[in-house]
């Protein structure tokens, strides 16, 4: 069975308050639909080199960037099924390209003890991004709630909705469940719009009519600015 998977578009990205939410949802009710995965609990691993090179390059807004991140959709054991990810963005287009395995499987080959779970294209851009940062190791574990639509009008989007994000650095694993410093706000929610067109004329006139601008804002880099600077939001939560 072929478990790679190849995904481009533009993400575009805005902090909504819960009765903006709830407005956008209740907007929805025709036009959205949730998708296979419609809410779950995502967890994932970042990886990185010690010193943090690849999420300092991205906070700098470079016109390309790269991260590699291993996630679950939900409670996932050792033989449970994960995505290895490599995630690029280059001049706002995201490139993700991501290959499934066993949680036993995505932990031992991203850390040089087996081979890839397969010869596949993207296991080897893998594996070539592991051999260029050399010492890539988990480093952040970092989860959210998440709602999932895609357009039932046949329209070009996909839309989520992201809240209870948290973060930490320790029980780096995905068979650990979630836990730590919130990344945003508790009551806030961030909505990613994921298109390869343009936003539809509905959505982009909520926008309007709200005052809701897009913002550039990177969960795995906020988590990172927390950590070295200790401006954290509040005492750390756990997934109820």
């Amino acid at each position: 069975m072929n478990t790679a998977m190849i995904f481009q578009r533009y993400e575009l990205k805005y902090m909504l308050t819960a009765e903006q939410k709830q407005k956008l949802l209740r907007l929805m009710r025709d036009k959205m639909q949730l998708d296979d995965y419609g809410r779950s609990s995502i967890r994932n691993i970042y990886y990185d080199t010690r010193d943090f090179r690849l999420v300092r390059r991205s906070i700098e807004k470079p016109v390309y960037k790269e991260k590699l991140r291993v996630r679950s959709y939900g409670s996932v054991g050792a033989d449970g099924v994960v995505f290895v990810e490599l995630k690029k963005k280059f001049e706002s287009i995201v490139y993700k390209r991501r290959i499934a395995a066993t949680e036993t499987q995505a932990r031992r080959w991203l850390a040089g003890l087996e081979a890839a779970p397969e010869d596949a294209q993207i296991a080897r851009e893998i594996d070539y991004f592991r051999q260029f940062y050399r010492s890539l190791r988990p480093m952040v574990y970092l989860s959210y709630e998440r709602e999932a639509y895609f357009s039932a009008i046949g329209e070009d989007l996909r839309l989520t909705l992201d809240e209870n994000i948290l973060w930490r650095d320790t029980a780096l694993t995905l068979t650990e469940e979630p836990g730590g410093r919130r990344v945003i706000p508790a009551g806030s929610t961030l909505m990613e719009l994921k298109t390869g067109t343009a936003i539809p004329l509905w959505l982009a006139r909520f926008l309007s009519e709200e005052r809701i601008a897009k913002i550039s804002f990177s969960k795995y880099g906020e988590a990172y600015r927390q950590k070295i600077t200790g401006d954290v939001l509040g005492e750390p939560a756990r997934v109820a």
